[in-house]
């Protein structure tokens, strides 16, 4: 799914023009990054968290020339589904309580 594809779904969901589903989808993923950049949490129940994680500098190396190359420390963007959506994604079933890194959520 596109965000077209996302703008059209909202559009037909709610009854609303393109135009101002289009606003509503876009001021929702303005809050996401506004919030992620602010190093804010956001979580919405029964769907995941956004947060970021914070990457260690390290040395890299230029795949095309082979030279070694200084990565700098930097924070990314990291989602993790909530357990009900993972039992919906996959039809319903049992997670057994534990998610792929090993916690309850």
């Amino acid at each position: 799914m596109t965000k077209a594809d996302l703008i059209e779904e909202v559009s037909k969901v709610t009854e609303m023009t393109r135009k101002d589903s289009e606003v509503i989808v876009e001021a929702i993923f303005d809050s996401v990054v506004r919030s992620l950049r602010d190093g804010d949490k956001i979580e919405i129940r029964g769907f995941g968290s956004f947060r970021t994680r914070q990457r260690q500098p390290r040395v890299g190396r230029n795949p095309k020339t082979g030279t070694r190359v200084e990565v700098p420390a930097k924070r990314i963007p990291y989602f993790k589904p909530s357990k009900e959506l993972k039992d919906l994604v996959n039809g319903g079933e049992d997670t057994g309580g534990h998610d792929e890194d090993g916690d309850d959520e």
